[in-house]
């Protein structure tokens, strides 16, 4: 497996990363500070995406088994225009979230660029091949890296990381949490754009229910300025 510099969960840098993907201005990543009710309510609407920083401990692993073991047997129906791809780059999940969070929202509209090419290149590809044309897609690679560099921690591609970046968005009414390392999308329930930001913050509570003597978890937005 080919390993990437791995993405730090920086707001200003998955701002500027976007940008150069070729998504307007009038959308950045924004942290989300507590996700108790009053304290969404200081997030900028509005939110097409919730990004999810972390730990991947033993606790999840056995939740994640578990949880495939399921899917496996009756992974369920999704929508035909949900974009999904598994993650086949080592550290590539920060990238791997960001397309599913723009992929899948409409309202986002995108400059030729960087993304808009590889999403009409995938278009009709399995989520397996899209992870695979990701891999071996020269200019995501190389935005990757230049963006990787720019955080606050030296970023070594030979180190093992220990968070994992996943993606809550709404489609067509339905929640999904959406993380290349698993084969199928997870469906949490109905939501609406009303009530997004409150509905994903409860599925970031249950992954910190798993552990709750874990303190390294971080949330972020994909919001309108």
């Amino acid at each position: 497996m080919t390993a990437w510099l791995p993405l730090e969960s920086n707001p200003d840098v998955l701002t500027k990363y976007i940008h150069k993907l070729g998504v307007s201005k009038e959308w950045e990543i924004f942290d989300v500070v507590g996700l108790e009710p009053q304290m969404l309510e200081w997030v900028p609407q509005p939110v097409k995406s919730i990004i999810l920083l972390f730990p991947i401990s033993e606790t999840y692993e056995k939740h994640r088994a578990q949880e495939h073991e399921k899917l496996s047997v009756d992974p369920g129906v999704f929508p035909d225009d949900l974009f999904y791809m598994r993650q086949l780059t080592s550290n590539a999940c920060g990238t791997v979230a960001l397309i599913h969070s723009l992929a899948n929202s409409k309202s986002i509209s995108l400059e030729d660029g960087i993304l808009k090419s590889f999403l009409e290149n995938v278009k009709d590809l399995t989520p397996e091949e899209r992870g695979k044309a990701l891999e071996n897609d020269k200019s995501f690679t190389e935005g990757h890296h230049e963006l990787a560099k720019e955080g606050q921690t030296v970023a070594d591609p030979e180190e093992k990381v220990n968070h994992h970046f996943v993606a809550l968005i709404n489609k067509n009414g339905v929640l999904y949490e959406l993380d290349g390392r698993k084969e199928f999308p997870i469906k949490h329930g109905p939501t609406t754009d009303e009530t997004f930001i409150q509905d994903a913050a409860k599925v970031c509570k249950e992954f910190m229910a798993r552990d709750p003597d874990e303190l390294r978890f971080t949330v972020m937005a994909l919001s309108s300025v």
